[in-house]
């Protein structure tokens, strides 16, 4: 998207975009825009947002797939005004419900080309530090930041708990037995040395961006790395705490429950999915990557 059309619709930094990556939209060109019909899922935030961004493949007038000289289908995205779309009522998880990742459905909508975007064919126009990370590195940390504040939370709620709460059959408190001392213990370990594992990463791709400098495959390999074992670890704290706080954690209403419900949320998504240590560990060897995320 040219820079001064970006700043016409995004100048107010409070403007709130959700969307989806996966390419489950289909898309027809016509004169000045494109005509879109799909339905994409998990559309977190899709009700507090001004803008839904969505991937679309593009199709001919018979539905088949329009594809490029190497074969590839051709992807692009569409800007579509939230009152635009229908928001549909998917969202029944049971973990992260505040993120209102419901389905989003366009059907029928032409959406004008100064609206329509190509972030598989085209490097960004905005050349700075932010936007010469990777695309998958940036969408990787910001997951890790989600796990690590939910394992931060349930630690601080264990230790409140701990700090009140007499177990049966003794009239000591529970952050009195060596077993929740153990317990409070693996956890910071678990939380606090993955999070030095992902700032350590972050900086080295930071930094090679701040000097004009390509990001290299290892970095990529051990940021991905980083981010994807480092959500492990944080759902490993969580479920430490909940395991030594008792019966309390079955509970609906306990939010060391939530917690524990919420993290296993996180390592479903793709961008940190345990199946990418594998692909970091081949890159690490100096073997091209085989997978796009890396």
């Amino acid at each position: 998207m040219p820079p001064e059309r970006a700043l016409q619709l995004f100048g107010d930094p409070e403007i709130i975009i959700s969307g989806a990556l996966n390419p489950l939209g289909r898309a027809t060109i016509e004169d000045g825009g494109i005509r879109v019909n799909g339905i994409w899922p998990m559309a977190s935030g899709c009700h507090n947002s001004d803008y839904f961004w969505g991937q679309c493949i593009l199709v001919d007038d018979d539905g088949k797939f329009k594809r490029a000289k190497a074969g590839q289908v051709q992807l692009r995205e569409v800007l579509a005004l939230t009152y635009e779309v229908e928001i549909l009522d998917t969202w029944k998880s049971s973990g992260m419900c505040g993120s209102g990742s419901h389905d989003v459905k366009i059907t029928d909508l032409f959406i004008p080309d100064d609206r329509v975007t190509r972030v598989t064919e085209q490097k960004p126009f905005a050349n700075t530090s932010l936007f010469r990370i990777p695309t998958y590195s940036r969408l990787a940390y910001n997951k890790f930041a989600v796990a690590s504040g939910i394992a931060r939370a349930a630690i601080g709620h264990f230790k409140t708990l701990a700090c009140e709460k007499k177990p049966r059959s003794t009239s000591a408190l529970l952050c009195e037995r060596t077993d929740a001392q153990r317990a409070i213990a693996e956890a910071e370990t678990c939380l606090r040395s993955a999070r030095a594992f992902v700032f350590e990463s972050v900086s080295e791709v930071w930094m090679a961006t701040e000097e004009g400098r390509s990001v290299s495959a290892e970095s990529r390999a051990l940021l991905q790395l980083a981010c994807s074992s480092g959500v492990q670890s944080a759902c490993k704290a969580v479920d430490r705490m909940c395991a030594a706080s008792g019966v309390n954690v079955i509970y609906s209403d306990s939010l060391l429950g939530r917690c524990q419900r919420d993290i296993h949320v996180v390592p479903q998504h793709i961008t940190v999915s345990p199946q990418w240590t594998e692909a970091a560990g081949r890159v690490l060897f100096g073997l091209a990557s085989e997978v796009p995320i890396l």
